[in-house]
């Protein structure tokens, strides 16, 4: 397919994204504001050749997505904050069987039902911790339309390198702002497709993984016979309680992310080179943060930011690294502090200053700017 230029929202540059990816399954449940994608799924999926299936409720979705994904289907749903509060629990089945999936949050403000057509960024524990047990989790944080495409691509990329479920955590600013999409020829896409095993039968053990710690995926139906369970498991895939199976399933699960989380953490660097003072930001408030920043180096203040594309896993060198090079942090986000703490763990010594907006608006520039004033005359 050539090159194609809209003028679009968020939701449906994140349904594109998909499509291009080679998304053929969507599974889902309506709900603001993430409904735009799944109402553009199920006008495009069918002229693709996939399916798209709208369910009963969030957890029959992302479960049928988990099936699907293993016919080699490349699969995704779509939710808010509720959505994901009901999936969290296949989110761990995704996890422990090593299933790749794409799960989008176009996040609202919360708790509970909380704003349903306002924006917050409350869920960025949520997508890391929300389900049980110790594991990792890959999540990715568009600012921008354009992004919306480019890092749900990135997102189906990592699901498949790595067997696992990733989120792309989008606040409801950037899921239903319209902006220019540019979307590439497909053959100058760069996809990756999960590994699948080329030994003998008899000899495949569903579970056994490579050098990279992701073992090859057989495909339910294919020649291959094997076991795929929620429980602790072995090589075999025949669940065991047994203590050192599930220390060394668990530490590989863990592993194969963070021993990889140099490939998988992507953050933009603006005007740091001589900053005193940095912003770290993600989605809708880092474009406000731009904004106050080239106002305040117009003012001659020193400022620059740290812009996280992905927050899981969490960037903590590249926070650390800021840290010793500036004099004061500000974390903007949207929401009471998520972000914040984490920083707070990787960049002491150096003063770290929350600036917070809970509400469904995010920090405009202005106010960002009036922040940095008041940190720089510390």
């Amino acid at each position: 397919m050539p090159k194609r230029i809209m003028f679009t929202m968020g939701d449906i540059a994140c349904a594109e994204g998909a499509l291009s990816a080679g998304c053929r399954y969507f599974g889902g449940y309506p709900i603001t504001p993430a409904t735009e994608i799944a109402e553009w799924m199920s006008q495009r999926m069918p002229e693709l050749g996939g399916a798209y299936v709208q369910y009963e409720d969030e957890i029959a979705s992302i479960t049928s997505v988990i099936g699907a994904s293993w016919t080699g289907v490349k699969a995704m749903t779509a939710t808010s904050g509720p959505g994901v509060s009901l999936m969290l629990e296949a989110v761990g089945l995704a996890v422990m069987t090593e299933t790749p999936l794409v799960l989008v949050n176009i996040m609202r403000g919360g708790p509970s039902t909380g704003q349903p057509t306002r924006g917050q960024q409350g869920d960025v524990m949520q997508a890391k911790w929300g389900s049980h047990g110790d594991y990792q989790i890959i999540a990715l944080t568009p600012a921008s339309v354009q992004e919306m495409f480019d890092q749900t691509v990135q997102a189906f990329n990592l699901s498949e390198k790595y067997r696992t479920p990733v989120f792309v955590l989008a606040d409801e600013t950037v899921g239903h702002m319209r902006e220019r999409l540019v979307i590439p020829d497909k053959k100058k896409l760069k996809l990756e497709y999960r590994k699948q095993p080329t030994i003998d039968p008899s000899e495949y053990l569903p579970f056994k993984p490579d050098d990279d710690l992701v073992p090859p995926m057989a495909l339910f139906g294919s020649k291959y016979q094997f076991y795929a369970t929620g429980l602790t498991h072995d090589e075999r895939g025949y669940p065991s309680d047994k203590e050192d199976v599930q220390i060394r399933l668990i530490t590989r699960l863990n592993d194969k992310i963070l021993k990889n989380a140099d490939k998988i953490i992507d953050v933009e660097r603006f005007m740091l080179d001589d900053a005193k003072i940095a912003v770290i930001s993600y989605g809708t408030p880092s474009r406000s943060a731009k904004k106050a920043i080239r106002d305040a180096r117009e003012q001659g203040i020193k400022v620059g930011m740290l812009r996280l594309k992905t927050v899981w896993p969490f960037p903590e060198e590249q926070v650390a690294e800021l840290a010793s090079e500036v004099d004061h942090i500000i974390v903007a986000e949207q929401n009471m502090g998520q972000v914040y703490y984490m920083v707070k763990a990787f960049a002491a010594p150096t003063p770290i200053h929350l600036m917070t907006k809970p509400a469904g608006m995010p920090q405009l520039p202005n106010e960002i700017l009036d922040k940095i004033k008041e940190i720089k005359s510390i």
